[in-house]
């Protein structure tokens, strides 16, 4: 019967220390430049040794990407979730909208590091590599919702891939403007310009 609670005890701990390394990389990442800092560093900003820090993470670039799974986790489960008859694109800005109000309801520490791996080639193939899966799983979802066959519909992925487009979009220029763009503003214009062609496809595509 106390095995449990340990348990807990114990993920709660891993859980506060990864947080704790993640908060103190991404902060040194986004002040000095990613080539410029150390794993020394990072662990010792966090106050844990190296050995510590490589028990959580690979390398300083595996913080970023960790970073980058959050910013996308829960969208196709968000997509799920809307109702059923609402339009492709008003479910679609939603699910978008979510990853982006993650990030500018954090702005003070969010911001940095979206500057950080739009600004540095390595972190932004990653970011785009994210972006494929994020993908496959929307057009996954957006098949069931609509009743498409996704190995002979072209509309799912082209239009899961529209979505991203603009979340990339929305997050370049909210980041080239050092946040002084609204995302929210950003995100309803980007779909105010996608929706009539998001929407007519899967109306002239429906049986």
């Amino acid at each position: 019967m106390n095995a449990r609670p340990a348990t807990t005890l114990a993920q709660r701990k891993r859980r506060l220390v990864a947080d704790e390394l993640t908060r103190a990389a991404l902060g040194l990442l986004a002040r000095e430049g990613f080539d410029a800092v150390t794993v020394d560093e990072i662990a010792a900003a966090a106050g844990v040794s190296k050995r510590t820090f490589f028990r959580y993470f690979a390398s300083k670039e595996d913080v970023v990407v960790q970073f980058l799974a959050e910013m996308g986790a829960g969208m196709r489960d968000e997509l799920a979730g809307r109702p059923a008859g609402e339009e492709p694109s008003a479910a679609l800005r939603h699910t978008v909208w979510r990853s982006i109000d993650a990030c500018a309801g954090h702005a003070e520490r969010a911001l940095p590091v979206v500057q950080l791996i739009l600004g540095t080639p390595a972190l932004l193939a990653r970011f785009l590599e994210r972006q494929t899966q994020w993908r496959d799983a929307l057009a996954a979802e957006l098949a069931d919702r609509l009743g498409l066959d996704p190995a002979t519909e072209l509309y799912p992925q082209l239009a899961a891939g529209t979505a991203l487009a603009a979340f990339h979009t929305v997050l370049q220029r909210w980041s080239d403007s050092d946040g002084a763009e609204d995302p929210a503003v950003l995100t309803d214009r980007a779909f105010a310009v996608l929706a009539p062609a998001l929407d007519a496809v899967v109306r002239a595509e429906a049986p």
